[in-house]
């Protein structure tokens, strides 16, 4: 099977409080652009995960894609088997795109479709957020008003495919926890 994880802009990003648990609260809207990676997965006798395209840095087994697989298995061992997983990254890591949680939360859609275990769209976003907090926007994968870890989410009736959209990415990779670190928050302003 094969799907192709797209990636996100932050319209508006406003982190507005440190929380207890190490996250950050934010207020921002989510929108979904078609820049996208490529992911496959085929049967095999032996689970692995095959990485092409631009470099992803750490290791296999910190991979989203592979996170989101494993998770799957956890909870569905008898429906899921062994798979080849082939993860092509176009989307460049470290720019706020969101690309490895869009894969991580397409592995887990791709699994729910191949598998057809009709998980819902509602329990899919809550095992995506067990990925990362902005996995599970890409469940959904609309525009949607997001607060909290970005896990709370409101849809919204907003297109923009009448614009041009011009993402630049510099050759820098800025991490997002070293990002929210430096962040003084501060409730988000309305006029």
């Amino acid at each position: 099977m094969l799907c192709f994880p797209n990636c996100k802009i932050n319209i508006g990003l406003y982190i507005t409080a440190k929380r207890p648990d190490g996250y950050h609260d934010i207020e921002t809207v989510f929108y979904p652009l078609s820049v996208t990676d490529v992911l496959e997965a085929v049967p095999a006798t032996m689970p692995q995960l095959h990485m092409s395209g631009r470099a992803v840095a750490g290791n296999t087994n910190d991979n989203l894609v592979w996170k989101a697989y494993q998770l799957m298995r956890s909870q569905y061992r008898q429906q899921i088997q062994p798979m080849d997983i082939y993860l092509h990254k176009v989307l460049p890591m470290g720019a706020g795109l969101g690309g490895g949680s869009a894969d991580g939360a397409y592995m887990l859609r791709l699994l729910n479709d191949y598998y057809q275990l009709n998980i819902s769209d509602a329990q899919l976003a809550e095992m995506a957020l067990q990925l990362g907090s902005d996995c599970p926007f890409f469940i959904y994968n609309s525009p949607q008003y997001a607060q909290g870890r970005g896990e709370q989410m409101t849809p919204l009736a907003i297109d923009l495919s009448g614009y041009s959209i011009q993402v630049l990415c510099p050759a820098v990779h800025v991490s997002t926890k070293e990002a929210f670190a430096g962040i003084s928050p501060k409730p988000a302003p309305y006029d």
